[in-house]
């Protein structure tokens, strides 16, 4: 069975870090990209960053360029999200998403995704 578990969420002051983990299991060797989405009370799920398997290759939301940091560990099955500089805006539940079978929607489109975590809460008071 297929399954992405996420850790590492919590809650920190404004200019604090974080990192957050997700483990895949299952067909693990079919994923072509991982990545975290986020989504705030009221609003849409949105692309955070996520990155290519095979070779490493990352793309990242303009509002967390220079801030946050995507990274994997293929032996562990396990993607990062290093997160600095938090802002309030920043808060959110952080989902793990990957993606097996490319339907050729943006990489910041949530419908390009067929796994899900049950996601992370980040809260980050000013």
């Amino acid at each position: 069975q297929d399954q992405l578990v996420e850790s590492g969420g919590g809650s920190v002051q404004a200019g604090g870090s974080l990192r957050l983990s997700c483990v895949a299991s299952g067909y693990t060797y079919s994923i072509k990209w991982m990545g975290w989405f986020r989504q705030a009370p009221g609003k849409e799920r949105e692309g955070v960053a996520v990155i290519y398997s095979a070779t490493g290759g990352t793309y990242y939301a303009d509002f967390v360029k220079g801030r946050f940091t995507i990274s994997q560990d293929n032996a562990k099955n396990t993607v990062y999200l290093q997160m600095n500089s938090l802002k309030p805006e920043d808060t959110a539940m952080y989902y793990c998403a990957a993606d097996r079978v490319s339907t050729g929607r943006p990489w910041y489109d949530p419908r390009e995704y067929n796994t899900w975590g049950q996601g992370t809460q980040v809260t980050v008071s000013s």
